[in-house]
Formats: C-alpha cells, sequence, structure tokens
C-alpha cells in the first residue's frame, strides 16, 4: 500500500469513528414558519464563536466512549440575548466536558428570531427545540442513551429557551412532519445556568425585545415569563447564578427555584457570591468552576 493510500485509510476511520456529527433538525423543505429571504448564516470569531441569523437549525451531537456512558444525554442551548450563539463558549466546550462525565452532549443550533426569514418569530426558537429532544430521544439506541435519560441545559437567553421547554413542551406550536413529532418534548430533567427566566421586572431587555418584539401585550408577556408557566409536570431543575450578575439578574432564578418549590417540583439551586455572566464552565475561577461539580452530583441524586 503507497504512503498516499495509509493516509486516506487513517482519515477515512478517524471520519468513521468521529464522535461529533452535525444533523439537521427538520426534513428538507419542511422548516416550520420558514420564510425564503436573503438572511444567510454568519460565523463571526473574536474569542468566542458567534453564530447568528441561523437558518438550518442542526444539532451537534457528541457521544462518549461507550464503554464510559451512563445512557444520560443532554441538549444544550447556548445563550446570546437571542441575537447570537455563543456557540463554543455555551455550546461545544459544554458538550465535551459532559462526554468526560459519560454523558452524550448534544449541541442546539436553534434558529433565533428574525422578522425576515420567519412567521410568528416568537415560537420559533420553540419549535427547533421541541423537535430536537423529540429527535434525540428518536435516536436514543442509535446514540446510545436512555429515552428516559434526556435532559437539557441552557444558559442566559439558552437558559430562557431550556425553561421554556420545561414548562412548554406539550404546546403544539408546529404541525408533526415525521413521526418523531409523536414523541413527547418533556424533558427528565434541566439545568439553567444564568437564565432569563422572567419578562417582567427583572428581564435582560436584549433578550425580550428579540424574542416578542418593543410593545408586546400582557398575554405575551405573561406567556414567556416561565416562573408564572411552572407546574407539577414541569421537570427537576438545577439553577445556578452569581449575586453580582448585572447582566441578567439573580432574581430571575430566585423566581422560578420559587415557583418550583410552590408546585412541588424538585429544584436544586446554587448561588454563588462572584461570577458576573456569561461565565460557562468557569475555569478560571477556583470556586465557582465547583458549580460543575455540583450539576454532576444532582444528576447522578435523581436516579438514587
Amino acid at each position: 500500500m503507497t504512503k498516499l493510500a495509509l493516509i486516506l485509510t487513517f482519515v477515512t476511520s478517524l471520519n468513521m469513528f468521529s464522535q461529533d456529527t452535525i444533523m439537521p433538525l427538520w426534513p428538507e423543505g419542511k422548516i416550520p414558519n420558514h420564510i425564503i429571504s436573503n438572511e444567510s448564516e454568519v460565523h463571526e470569531r473574536n474569542g468566542i464563536l458567534r453564530v447568528s441569523n441561523v437558518q438550518e437549525p442542526t444539532i451537534e451531537v457528541y457521544l462518549p466512549a461507550k464503554s464510559n456512558a451512563t445512557g444520560e444525554a443532554m441538549l444544550i442551548f447556548p445563550g446570546g440575548g437571542y441575537g447570537i450563539l455563543a456557540y463554543d463558549w455555551e455550546g461545544t466546550d459544554i458538550a465535551k466536558f459532559l462526554n468526560g462525565k459519560g454523558i452524550a452532549g448534544i449541541v442546539v443550533k436553534y434558529r433565533l428570531p428574525s422578522e425576515v426569514s420567519q412567521t410568528e418569530k416568537h415560537n420559533v426558537p420553540l419549535m427547533d427545540a421541541q423537535r430536537a429532544i423529540r429527535m434525540v430521544r428518536g435516536k436514543a439506541p442509535e446514540f446510545n442513551i436512555r429515552p428516559d435519560k434526556i435532559g437539557i441545559i441552557g444558559f442566559s437567553a439558552g437558559g430562557h429557551l431550556a425553561s421554556t421547554l420545561g414548562t412548554h413542551f406539550a404546546d403544539k406550536v408546529y404541525e408533526p412532519v415525521d413521526e418523531i413529532d409523536g414523541l413527547t418534548a418533556r424533558p427528565d430533567f434541566m439545568a439553567l445556568g444564568y437564565p432569563v427566566i422572567s419578562f417582567g421586572k427583572f428581564t435582560h431587555n436584549g433578550s425580550k425585545t428579540n424574542l416578542i418584539g418593543k410593545n408586546p401585550d400582557d398575554q405575551m408577556v405573561a406567556h414567556f415569563s416561565n416562573e408564572k408557566q411552572v407546574n407539577q409536570n414541569t421537570p427537576p431543575t438545577f439553577l445556578v447564578h452569581a449575586t453580582d450578575d448585572e447582566v441578567v439578574p439573580v432574581e430571575n432564578s430566585l423566581l422560578f427555584y420559587t415557583a418550583l418549590k410552590e408546585k412541588g417540583v424538585s429544584a436544586t439551586m446554587h448561588v454563588y457570591p462572584k461570577g458576573g455572566h456569561g461565565f460557562s464552565l468557569a475555569r478560571a475561577d477556583h470556586h465557582l468552576r465547583g458549580w460543575t461539580e455540583r450539576l454532576f452530583e444532582w444528576i447522578e441524586s435523581l436516579h438514587q
């Protein structure tokens, strides 16, 4: 065998056993509420990979080695104020970190609200979130995960989307396109990092405006203030926030925790005195970075 053939064989074998796979969320031509336009997806890197104008939503799947796999999976919703996705910082980096604990990490590249390329833009992120968890549940055998151990994690505005999925999983926001849409969209557990929860007094105005517009009516505000949408079927929830967060006030997590407690839903919350906003894995902060171990301990406790 020639040297070139050996190299090609090696590269092919790497691709065959690659741990990350990108899959479209929707069948070709069946993306709901999509308008063909001149908008195109943009990738910009300035320390963090920022993705905007998403036109074709996907899931990017990172699987641990089978011998390390716990059978659990988490869908990951990066933040970015519903204007961009901090795709590596709060997405692929999180997936790789979860793999180190035997958990499948699945990054959702969801559509961001757009007046140009969407109708009813306020429902579009939730459409993609519901579809993503249904797809993962449908592919559970292929991904070596259990369909009853599929959780979600979201950061900042991605935390708003995750909490929207956790409280609006039964809402019918799109017409079924295939058999996958017959599966439940309820997460089995939910983790929220410095999340936008409320569209009331303590909201993040950028996320609110991008999703529901500058002058939404009171009904729309209440609908997406997820502390008001908690019920007994809301999944067990883990919350982490910093008291000194000046972008998304810690009251967002406090409101959600209180609502969960009042409805009898299992909830765990870790509030750190310092950390600001958008700390992701917080690897440079010896105290704050402990939140990830608390997350893994909490996930293990759910199955005891």
